[in-house]
């Protein structure tokens, strides 16, 4: 699966949190936040490895009861089942990969964008 840049077809999950999927397989999902600044994500947890990387702006992840600043070029990853939020201090930009791939994400996949190979 090939995944063509585009600036349309997020879909607003959150209050300020945006989100489109990318591109995904049998064992991965890469997705882009786009986040508002001032906005929260609320503290959860899910059964998938989360692996993110900051492209702009500002945020601070809390991964169980630690806080991290975070500011472009950082990554972080979160394990199976760990706790974790995030303050976005400044319009943000992130790009995040689930193992395995969140089928309830699938649906934020912009199939106008796609080339499926094979």
């Amino acid at each position: 699966m090939i995944g063509r840049h585009s600036d349309d077809q997020y879909v607003q999950v959150l209050d300020g949190i945006k989100i489109k999927t990318l591109v995904h397989g049998v064992s991965s999902l890469m997705t882009e936040f786009k986040l508002a600044g001032g906005s929260m994500l609320p503290a959860h947890s899910h059964p998938y490895e989360q692996t993110g990387y900051l492209v702009s702006g500002s945020i601070t992840l809390f991964i169980g009861e630690s806080g991290f600043p975070m500011k472009p070029g950082d990554s972080w990853c979160i394990p199976s089942g760990e706790p974790h939020r995030a303050e976005i201090h400044a319009d943000s930009v992130a790009l995040e990969v689930f193992s395995p791939p969140r089928e309830d994400y699938k649906k934020y996949l912009c199939e106008a964008h796609v080339i499926r190979n094979g």
